[in-house]
Order: C-alpha cells, then structure tokens, then sequence
C-alpha cells in the first residue's frame, strides 16, 4: 500500500524522470483541483471546517491513503472523524452494500423491520457489554450521533420525569440545541457542568489520582447539597474519551466512581461512545476500560461502516417512550445498517481492537520520545488509536492556564496540602503552533486533525487496519513536521515576540 510521498526532494527526483506530456498532465490535475478549491471557497457556506485547513480534493482512497485530484497521497489519520474504523474503501464493506443495492431490497424503510436491519441489530447486541446486552432496547436515530444525543436526553427525561442533565467541562456531544448545550463550547448554559479530571491541565492544578479525587467529590457535593441550586438531574451524560475536548481519557478508578454516585441516586448515566466505539481505544467499547457498564449508551460514525447511522441502546426498564416520541425520516438506512454490520463483524472477529491497544501504545510510547527532544510538546496522552499531542509555548513554565502564583507563606504552597500539578503545571497552549504543524504534516503527506482547547492539540485517529509501516510512517512524518515548525519558531525569535518583531 502507498504510504504518500509528498516531500519536495520526491518531487524533484520524479519530475527529472518524467516525460514532457506527463509534466503538462500533473500540471494540468493541478489546475483542476485549484479550481474546485476556488468554487467550494465561493459557493460553500463560511461554517465549512475540515476544508480550510485541508486543501485537498479527495478522488480516489483505499484503506489509509487517499489520493487528490493533483495525484498527491496522503496518509489519512482524520479518518473520518473517527468514522472509518476499516479505513476507506474496505472490500468487507464495499461487499455488504453491493449485496443489498444488488438484491433489489428497499433503501429507504422508515423504522420498518428488515432482514439487514435485524442482522445489524443482532450483530451490535454480541458485542455490547454483558450487563447491557442483557436487556438492552434500540432506538434509531436521524442519522447524525447528535441526534442521538438529543434522543437520549429525551428518554432519560421521560423516563425519570426530571429535567436537569450533567455534563462536564470539555465536552462534545454535537451541534444540535441540546447537544450543544452540554458541551464544552455552549455560550447558552442550561445544563450543570462538572469538571472532567485531567491531568495535563487539572481543573485544581493537582493532576493524577488527587484531582481526579476532587472533581468526584465537587460532583458528589454539587448532587446533596440541597442549597447548590442544583436539583436532581435526568441524566449524567460523559464520554470515556474526551475527543474534541482534546483526547483527554477518563481515569477508570474516576468512572467507576461516576458509576456509583449515579446509581446509587438513580440518574441515568449516559456514555456518549460516539467517537470511541468499535474498538477505537483498545477495547470494544470505552467504558469496558473501566468495567463500568451504563444505562445509556449513544452511537455513531464507526457503526455505520462510513455511512450515516446512529443509534442509542438503552436499559430495558427506561423504554418508556410514547410512539413517534423520537422520529427520524432517514433512520432507516439500509446501506448503513449493512456496511455497519460488516464493519462490527469484522472488528470483532479479526481482534481490531487488541490490535489497537498494542499498535496505539507503541505510537503512544513513540511521541513521549518526541516530547522530550522538543519542549513546543506539552503532553502526549491518548487510548488505543485515539491519540493527542499537544502544543504549547516552549520555555515559558506556568503562565496563562499554568498554577497560580501565591505569596510566600500561603498555606496554599503546603505540598501535604496541595502537592501541585503533574510535571510542574502546563505552559500555554499555542493554537498557532499546532496550526502550524497541521500544515507541515499535510507538506510530507500526513493528514492529522486539530482539538482541544483553543484547537492545541494535533490529534491522531487512524483506521485500526493500520499497519506498522504505515503507523512508523505516522509518527517520522508527525516527528519531521513538529522539527520543521520547532526549528521555524526558534529562527523567528523569543516565542513570545509579536508578527512584526519577527518580520523585523
């Protein structure tokens, strides 16, 4: 498989072989896909996001390679946001929808029963946790993950006759009124948030074990204190991995705690698996980390093997909804419900998501290398292939988001008391940086998103049917990239010198 090659000396080293109509050809596949790139720039909305910082045009892909329509390849980790677990084009998949569009089946259903949907059905059932699938019930959804999201707000609100929700800060659950309103982002709060533990940027500058300890027990306070003027919620909605929020894992000893300060005030908790499912983090689903097993569990994009699909899988005793209480037009998506099913088989048979616990912490252990040669790196964390490197101002310890200064004698330096963050505190995130090595990474053929706060974090989320060629090819692209704006950013100056400084 091309793993890309897309680096200038590559470039010079074809074009002294190639013949004068070959040059007039790329030249002229050039032309073609800046002219896409003109219109879309002129005809698509302003809210476009993954076309700013990709100027590609995709036209042909297979497995972790896409090729644009000027003949570069590029290695894929976007993958879809997640989407594609067997990457693009997988034969198992392209089969499973050539199989219905050739029986003649119906592609639009409505919520009617079928025989692809209940193989879908029966396939997802065999691989949700076991205290789950026992008594699991199935909701199909408008075919987005945050109409999932809205869905399981509904249930658990009708189910516990209660309003409120729980969400936690860094969040991401989807674009949608609701959905948005319990993410981190919301600018129109109406949802209570609680702090997710982290231990890079600790909401209590303490990091590990102890600021996981205080953001369950500011949770715990925040439900019985009956002046917090918070009332007993509906529902606690959080995800396992915090993608968006810039990969950021639930500690397992944490979630299990989040387990039992709801269950034992029965609130409905709410794993949101919609970017960590299908084997994506090391295990089946996320929460298995922990041995945690929800009442609620939302999904999407790897479900429906590259097609539109959602769903929420709920406990059987919450099944309380009036008919028609969640609808959606295109729920039934055959198309997706069949290359869902293939992708779901084939994870689970093949083993995808050992693969990804191994392969993710060798790339993990890899990175941690990297941060150490190049101070721009403020942390590497992740879970199987979902993976974050963050980027932040070298040289500067504290600072804006690092730990407070406090005068001498301030019984808040006591390190019995408080033993201060991990590693000294975090420097500032440098969003410009991060930027940066997005566009270095595409240079050499690397396609990698960006997230976390003010969008620091590169972020990794490659297809489990990576090989090892491809995941070594990964980490020397990302390590070049990340050497090429190291080096940039030293000759421009101090780290904090302005635009015109460094011109000057």
């Amino acid at each position: 498989m091309e793993t890309g090659e897309c680096t200038g000396e590559r470039e010079e080293s074809r074009a002294s072989t190639e013949t004068e109509a070959e040059i007039d050809a790329r030249a002229s596949s050039r032309r073609a896909q800046e002219g896409i790139l003109r219109r879309q720039s002129a005809r698509e909305s302003a809210a476009r996001t993954y076309a700013r910082a990709l100027p590609i045009v995709p036209v042909r892909a297979r497995g972790m390679t896409i090729e644009g329509a000027d003949g570069r390849r590029y290695l894929d980790c976007l993958s879809g946001a997640g989407t594609l677990a067997l990457g693009h084009n997988h034969p198992v998949v392209l089969e499973a929808i050539r199989k219905v569009l050739d029986s003649g089946a119906p592609l639009h259903v409505l919520d009617l029963a079928t025989p692809v949907k209940d193989a879908f059905i029966t396939e997802l059932f065999r691989t949700l946790p076991p205290g789950l699938a026992d008594r699991a019930r199935v909701q199909f959804c408008g075919p987005a993950g945050t109409d999932a999201v809205e869905a399981a707000f509904k249930l658990v609100r009708a189910a516990t006759g209660r309003a409120g929700m729980l969400a936690f800060t860094g969040a991401y659950h989807g674009m949608t009124a609701g959905s948005l309103g319990a993410s981190g982002h919301a600018t129109d709060v109406r949802v209570t948030r609680l702090p997710f533990p982290h231990d890079y940027r600790c909401p209590f500058g303490m990091g590990g074990e102890r600021g996981a300890e205080l953001a369950a027990r500011w949770t715990e306070s925040l439900l019985d204190d009956t002046k917090s003027g918070v009332p007993l919620p509906a529902g606690m909605i959080l995800e396992p991995v915090q993608g968006e929020g810039g990969v950021i894992p639930a500690p397992d000893a944490w979630l299990r705690r989040m387990r039992r300060i709801t269950e034992s005030r029965s609130i409905p908790l709410i794993a949101d698996e919609i970017q960590t499912g299908v084997g994506r983090t090391g295990m089946f689903w996320a929460v298995e980390h922990s041995g945690v097993t929800p009442d609620v569990m939302v999904m999407s994009k790897a479900i429906g093997g590259s097609l539109p699909l959602a769903v929420v899988v709920y406990r059987d005793d919450l099944d309380v909804w009036e008919p028609g209480a969640h609808a959606g037009t295109f729920r039934g998506n055959q198309l997706a419900m069949a290359a869902g099913t293939a992708t779901l088989t084939y994870v689970r048979e093949h083993g995808l998501a050992d693969r990804a616990a191994t392969l993710g912490a060798c790339m993990l252990a890899q990175l941690r290398q990297l941060a150490a040669e190049f101070p721009m790196i403020g942390d590497v964390r992740g879970r199987g292939l979902m993976i974050g490197v963050e980027l932040v101002e070298p040289g500067d310890e504290g600072g804006a988001g690092g730990a407070p200064d406090v005068a001498d004698g301030d019984p808040g330096t006591d390190p019995e008391i408080f033993p201060g963050p991990v590693g000294g505190g975090p420097r500032p995130a440098a969003p410009e940086l991060a930027a940066s090595v997005q566009r270095e990474c595409l240079r050499r053929g690397l396609i990698v998103e960006l997230g976390g706060r003010r969008a620091s974090v590169v972020r990794l989320l490659p297809p489990l049917t990576i090989s090892d060629e491809q995941a070594a090819a990964v980490v020397d692209r990302l390590a070049d990239a990340v050497a090429a704006v190291a080096r940039g950013h030293t000759d421009s100056g101090s780290p904090h010198a302005t635009p015109s400084e460094r011109a000057g």
